[in-house]
């Protein structure tokens, strides 16, 4: 079977995007990403892409309006979506305790180092940004 040279493209993945990828399945089969406020429906069909094309798809957007998506991995593919939208809720969250003096980054940070899960640098000066942010307003 021949592939498109998007579909070519989308096979490969960055190594930022392993770890992003990695990090957030991690985190939430720790339990510490697994609460997103929303439901997130995935199907198995063996014949599908696998969990990472899935993930890069749902992230470029190509799922919107869909009811579900449908891949070879259902479970890894709702694990790093829940993850992903878990974190922005969590920073948030997060961000607010700190600036109020309720726990500490480290509490927070312990977590991950516990269960030895490395946050992607880019996350961690964003969650920096949202505690100044708080803090200053």
């Amino acid at each position: 079977m021949q592939l498109t040279r998007q579909e070519k493209r989308r096979r490969k993945h960055s190594d930022e995007f392993n770890k992003i990828f990695t990090f957030f399945l991690q985190s939430y089969r720790h339990k510490i990403l697994d609460f997103s406020g929303v439901e997130v429906r995935t199907i198995m069909n063996i014949n599908d892409e696998d969990g990472k094309v899935c993930f890069k798809k749902f992230d470029n957007g190509e799922y919107k309006g869909i009811e579900f998506m449908s891949t070879r991995h259902p479970n890894i593919l709702k694990g790093v979506i829940i993850g992903k939208k878990s974190w922005g809720l969590h920073v948030k969250m997060w961000s607010e305790g700190i600036s109020e003096g309720l726990f500490t980054i480290n509490e927070i940070l312990e977590q991950f180092k516990d269960e030895n899960i490395k946050i992607p640098n880019s996350f961690l000066l964003d969650f920096n940004n949202q505690i100044i942010k708080r803090i200053k307003s």
